[in-house]
């Protein structure tokens, strides 16, 4: 029974996910804010909701692998998505159609990230307030870099023309939806998100003693792939009204809420900060993601490239990267 509610739990996620991406589209489209805040703030938030309730919900019940092998796992599987889409799309050249202020986006994602992975190095055991200090870091470094990223759309810093939304698809999706009636059907997609994440933490605690395959593994990549279905669809749904802001917001703004998961675990686990004792495999999945992170920045920042095959080549790497992580976690 296990299987069938995580399984069922997923495809609430995933009618969860189509409907926040078709309301975060229009409010996109319909207010002053744009796609990449609104990719970056809203979006991410929402699609993130799964990962918030899960990691809480497995430090509540004593699985604090499971929380942080779901945050920094679906951070690297939200690179991978967005690789997958973008070599699908290759010849779009989608990281060359973003505006160039994801760079800084990714950049705050990059540092949470090397934070997080430092502490899982070495372990520390300060504490604020029963509160990692690490995990503090974290937040307070997350404020720095939303407040910037704030600054800078606002700005409307240069950037590559970027396609306007499709009026076709948007048409099609929103039927005439008013601001008010898409912030109302936003909350309520993001509290069933929520619902469900609860469900797949603990229908994943349980498959991971029924396989035998750890915590670390099933909650890095099983639950870290579920519940970041809500960002492939939403990446999906976004490209496909031609909102590439969007679409890369959601991913580079995920993936900074993300660690703000790892605060909000702590807060919730009695027995010291969680980052330190989370299993030493997270390492590699760390790892894996800062060099995945690293590779994003560069594509970002690089030049356009003359032919499609030397732009694919980032997003090459990020697929092979998650591919050897998977493996390596396996292996223990």
């Amino acid at each position: 029974m296990a299987f069938v509610w995580f399984t069922l739990a997923a495809a609430v996620t995933v009618f969860a996910a189509i409907k926040l991406s078709n309301y975060a589209d229009v409010l996109s489209a319909k207010t002053a804010m744009g796609g990449l805040l609104v990719g970056t703030l809203l979006l991410a938030g929402a699609t993130s909701l799964p990962e918030v309730t899960t990691s809480v919900s497995a430090v509540l019940i004593g699985n604090p692998d499971i929380a942080i092998g779901n945050v920094v796992g679906s951070n690297m599987f939200n690179l991978f998505i967005f690789a997958c889409f973008d070599l699908a799309y290759r010849r779009k050249h989608l990281l060359e159609l973003a505006g160039r202020n994801h760079l800084y986006t990714a950049g705050a994602g990059l540092v949470l990230m090397a934070v997080a992975y430092v502490s899982l190095l070495l372990r520390p055991e300060w504490q604020v307030f029963g509160v990692g200090l690490d995990s503090v870091v974290i937040v307070v470094l997350y404020a720095i870099g939303i407040s910037v990223v704030g600054r800078v759309s606002k700005s409307g810093a240069a950037g590559p023309t970027v396609p306007e939304p499709d009026e076709t698809v948007l048409s099609e999706e929103d039927n005439g939806i008013t601001v008010r009636r898409a912030v109302i059907g936003f909350s309520l997609a993001a509290l069933l998100i929520m619902a469900a994440g609860t469900v797949l933490s603990v229908m994943g605690d349980r498959i991971a003693v029924i396989t035998g395959l750890g915590s670390s593994f099933v909650g890095s990549f099983l639950i870290a792939a579920t519940t970041s279905l809500p960002e492939a669809v939403s990446v999906f749904v976004a490209l496909r009204a031609k909102n590439v802001n969007l679409a890369l917001g959601s991913i580079l703004g995920s993936n900074m809420f993300n660690m703000l998961i790892i605060f909000l675990s702590d807060l919730f686990y009695s027995e010291g900060p969680v980052l330190s004792v989370a299993d030493p495999s997270h390492r590699i999945t760390a790892f894996v993601v800062l060099v995945l992170s690293v590779i994003i920045l560069l594509a970002l920042a690089r030049k356009k490239t003359v032919s499609h095959a030397s732009y694919m080549v980032p997003s090459i790497l990020i697929v092979v990267g998650y591919f050897i992580a998977s493996y390596l976690m396996f292996q223990g």
